[in-house]
C-alpha cells in the first residue's frame, strides 16, 4: 500500500480530528508543475534533467506556502496536547486531584493518548519527508532539503519538538514502573533508552522508514545531560551549562537571558526565553544512570550554593545602597 493511502486512512481513523499534511493536494500541485515543465520546456520523450525555474509560480505560490502552514499547524497542535498530557501526569497535591477529577482520566487513557501523539508526530514527519523528496525528484533540485532546513530554523519541524523527547521518556518511565504487572501489554514499546560506549540516547522505531535517535550528551560539558533543558531550537543541554552559555545565573534562570544570546550549537539567537525543562527525561536518567546522577548532583550542589549566595549578597548590597 502506498504511503499516501496509508496516511489518509490513519488520519481518517483518528478519534479526534487533528491537523495534518495535505499529501493529496500537494501531490496534485507537483503533478501540475511537472506537466507544465514537460509541455513548455522539454520534449515529451525526454526526462526532465534540469532544475525548476528560479521563479516557478506553482512552487513559489502554492506548494511551499501550503506545506509551511500545515507543518506549523501540526507542530502547534502536537506541542499543546503533549504539554497538557505531561502536566496531567506530573501534577501533584490538590492540582493532581483537581485535574484528574475534572478530566476523568486514568493512567491507561494517558498512556494511550501519549502513544497516539508519538504516532501522530512520526507519521507526519514521514509525510513531510516524502513530499519534499518527491519535490526534489520532480524538479531535480535541492530546494526541498533547503525548505526542511528553513522549517527547522522556524521551529516547525515536529521531530525537533522537545515535547516528543518528553513523551518518549514518559513511556519508558511508565513501562519500567509497570514492568511487574500485566498492564505492560498496554504500554508503548516503540521507544527505548540505549547506551553506546556508555553514552545514552533516546530511540524510537515506530515506523521502518523513520528511526529517531536523540543524543543525550551535552555539547558543552560533553557528558550525559544533567537536569536537562531543551531550547527553542530543539537542542538539549544541562541546565547549569545552558545558564552559563546564556550568561545568567541559576537563580535568575534562562528566562532572564538576553534575546541576543545564541545557542552554542546552531548559533540561533533568542532561544532561551521559552526553554523547556525535561522533567520526564530527568526522572529517566536519574534512575538509569543512578551512580553518575548522584556524583553529578554532589559536584553541582556546591556551585549552586555558591551562585545563590553570591546572588543574595549582591541583592543585599543593592538594597543597602553599598
Amino acid at each position: 500500500m502506498k504511503f499516501c493511502k496509508t496516511y489518509q486512512e490513519y488520519m481518517q481513523n483518528m478519534e479526534r480530528e487533528l491537523p495534518g499534511v495535505g499529501l493529496k493536494n500537494l501531490k496534485k500541485i507537483l503533478k501540475k508543475c511537472r506537466q507544465d515543465l514537460q509541455s513548455h520546456n522539454y520534449p515529451q520523450n525526454n526526462k526532465i534533467n534540469s532544475s525548476c525555474p528560479h521563479q516557478c509560480p506553482v512552487c513559489d505560490g502554492s506548494f511551499f506556502p501550503s506545506l509551511l502552514k500545515e507543518m506549523a499547524n501540526v507542530v502547534g497542535c502536537f506541542n499543546q496536547r503533549a504539554q497538557r498530557l505531561l502536566d496531567l501526569h506530573l501534577a501533584t497535591g490538590f492540582k493532581k486531584y483537581y485535574v484528574w477529577c475534572k478530566g476523568k482520566q486514568d493512567h491507561v487513557s494517558l498512556i494511550q493518548e501519549g502513544q497516539d501523539l508519538v504516532t501522530y508526530a512520526m507519521i507526519n514527519a514521514i509525510a513531510v519527508r516524502k513530499i519534499l523528496k518527491k519535490y526534489d525528484k520532480i524538479h531535480v533540485s535541492k530546494q526541498g532539503q533547503e525548505f526542511k532546513s528553513r522549517a527547522q530554523s522556524m521551529h516547525i519541524e515536529i521531530l525537533q519538538s522537545p515535547w516528543l523527547c518528553e513523551l518518549m521518556a514518559f513511556h519508558i518511565n511508565l513501562r519500567e514502573k509497570k514492568a511487574k504487572t500485566r498492564r505492560v501489554a498496554n504500554l508503548f514499546e516503540g521507544c527505548y533508552l540505549k547506551f553506546t560506549d556508555d553514552k545514552p540516547s533516546l530511540a524510537c522505531e515506530l515506523f521502518d522508514s523513520v528511526k529517531l535517535d536523540l543524543d543525550l550528551t551535552c555539547s558543552i560539558c560533553l557528558d550525559t545531560v544533567f537536569d536537562p533543558v531543551a531550547l527553542n531550537c530543539g537542542h538539549i543541554f544541562c541546565y547549569m551549562c545552558a545558564c552559563s552559555a546564556a550568561s545568567v545565573t541559576i537563580v535568575d534562570g534562562l528566562q532572564a537571558a538576553s534575546p541576543k544570546e545564541k545557542c552554542p550549537l546552531c548559533r540561533e539567537a533568542g532561544v532561551y526565553d521559552s526553554a523547556v525543562h525535561l522533567e520526564e527525561l530527568c526522572l529517566l536518567l536519574s534512575r538509569r544512570c543512578h551512580e553518575y546522577w548522584e556524583e553529578r548532583l554532589l559536584s553541582e550542589r556546591a556551585e549552586r550554593i555558591k551562585q545563590t549566595k553570591l546572588h543574595w549578597e549582591t541583592q543585599c548590597r543593592a538594597f543597602m545602597g553599598v
